[in-house]
């Protein structure tokens, strides 16, 4: 089999179930942004020296390819057998992110995005998780999601945050705060 089938020469692609849609339609947008986000956060985790961050992640991306997978069938696909992301996967994240976060300074000012390579890339992660989220949410209101998608997105981001937040530490690298009218010169 060839990796092109031609079928989206015309601007539509197939979803679960074999139904044909336009690539710009809603569902295509969401499921895309979610594939972007599972590619970046290949990139991320192999700029990782942490085993158990880069393992953290790759599940990350196996529930991200789930969550794909849900909106690719919406309500056709719910007895297919392809695991789906739960509040037990939410309550995971949560616990990671408590754990990792009290080992950092309290935050009292926004964060410039940088630092190492490691959590830069983190940080492109992270917002290119909340277009994510931001995509899921636009379709929710066109097709009924579960709730546990948009939560598990939300989570995830907030998880990033904290990673690159963690590298940064991890290489002592100073985080650069954001105040109000501070510019530096030249």
């Amino acid at each position: 089999m060839h990796i092109y089938t031609k079928r989206g020469d015309k601007g539509e692609t197939s979803i679960l179930g074999g139904k044909s849609i336009s690539k710009d339609h809603p569902r295509i947008e969401s499921i895309g942004s979610v594939d972007e986000l599972n590619a970046i956060l290949g990139l991320a985790e192999s700029s990782l020296d942490d085993h158990r961050i880069k393992l953290l992640l790759e599940n990350a991306q196996r529930s991200l390819f789930f969550i794909g997978a849900e909106i690719a069938g919406g309500n056709a696909n719910s007895g297919n057998g392809i695991p789906k992301v739960s509040m037990a996967d939410v309550k995971e994240l949560e616990n990671e992110i408590d754990s990792m976060e009290a080992s950092l300074p309290k935050l009292s000012h926004f964060i410039i995005p940088g630092g190492t390579k490691s959590a830069s890339l983190l940080h492109v992660a992270r917002t290119i998780c909340r277009r994510a989220e931001r995509r899921v949410v636009a379709f929710s209101k066109k097709q009924r999601l579960r709730l546990e998608l948009i939560v598990y997105l939300n989570r995830l981001g907030d998880f990033l945050f904290i990673l690159a937040r963690i590298e940064n530490r991890k290489k002592r690298v100073a985080e650069k705060v954001w105040l109000p009218r501070q510019k530096h010169t030249l």
